[in-house]
């Protein structure tokens, strides 16, 4: 782990896992979502991706976790965007790294980054495992667009007001009781208001990802469970069926919630088992030479 100083001199906090006794088969690049951090939430992940082979990389956004700002407060998403892609970029280029496939790995509004990092270097990255994605307002939730206005013209006076009541959605996340308790007691997990212009960023970037979706090119795994309540599955649905990309799947979890790895065991080991299966298919392929 180490902290690194982003372009407005803000500490962010940085986690790399690593296979001990093997060269790594490829890169994986986490990118987390909206309350989650990386040191203690991503671990199960990134020890599974690293017993697979894997060399596993991700980043607390500013706000986040470990990393310094004002928590949760997002005053332009394409900063953060930046901020993901100039430390994965400085990986893949550390001479070890030369040559070896790059993957992202995005959850829930790490979804949305992962989208993002593709649309910024269409060909660079090999291929993204997107679980959840925040890619899509659902029908039912869409602000009409005087609502979309009036939250622009309050989030120009007061931007880190912290009035919209966020509902307690912890227990809709995650179906494992004991993950529920470790999410309520983890300080650096945040559990309070968010605040107006990171509603609203998360909003556009929302309806501009819906827009653009044709854009996507990468090959992707797309997994939702179909129970989930915070991002709609029909939102992976659209994804799949609008992307451009030849190489694409979704995999939809009947009964799952939106923390896909906060389900009984035997149903983790079986989205584990689909995303390292879809891995190990695509890093077996000709290494990346640029």
């Amino acid at each position: 782990t180490e902290f690194i100083v982003n372009s407005r001199d803000t500490k962010l906090f940085t986690c790399a896992w690593m296979p001990r006794n093997s060269e790594p088969k490829a890169l994986i690049f986490i990118c987390h979502g909206d309350t989650p951090f990386l040191k203690k939430s991503m671990r199960d992940t990134a020890s599974r991706l690293v017993r697979a082979g894997y060399a596993v990389y991700g980043i607390d956004h500013e706000g986040h976790g470990r990393s310094s700002g004002r928590r949760c407060y997002v005053p332009n998403f394409s900063d953060v965007v930046a901020d993901c892609s100039s430390y994965f970029m400085t990986v893949c280029d550390k001479p070890e790294n030369r040559g070896k496939k790059r993957f992202l790995y995005g959850i829930s509004m790490g979804g949305s980054i992962a989208l993002l990092l593709h649309r910024k270097e269409p060909a660079y990255w090999d291929g993204a495992v997107l679980l959840a994605p925040m890619c899509k307002i659902s029908d039912d939730m869409r602000p009409h667009p005087v609502v979309v206005s009036a939250l622009k013209m309050v989030c120009a006076v007061a931007p880190g007001w912290r009035i919209i009541p966020i509902p307690d959605i912890i227990d809709k996340v995650c179906k494992d009781p004991e993950m529920r308790k470790q999410v309520r007691s983890n300080p650096y997990i945040y559990k309070g208001k968010l605040p107006l212009k990171t509603c609203h960023e998360l909003l556009m970037v929302s309806l501009d990802i819906e827009k653009n979706l044709h854009e996507v090119t990468l090959p992707f795994l797309v997994l939702h469970g179909g129970g989930d309540v915070v991002n709609d599955p029909s939102a992976s649905k659209l994804l799949f069926e609008e992307a451009s990309s030849a190489d694409k799947d979704l995999k939809l979890y009947p009964g799952m919630w939106h923390a896909l790895m906060a389900e009984l065991p035997q149903d983790v080991e079986r989205v584990y088992s689909d995303i390292i299966s879809w891995l190990d298919q695509r890093a077996n392929c000709a290494a990346n030479v640029s």
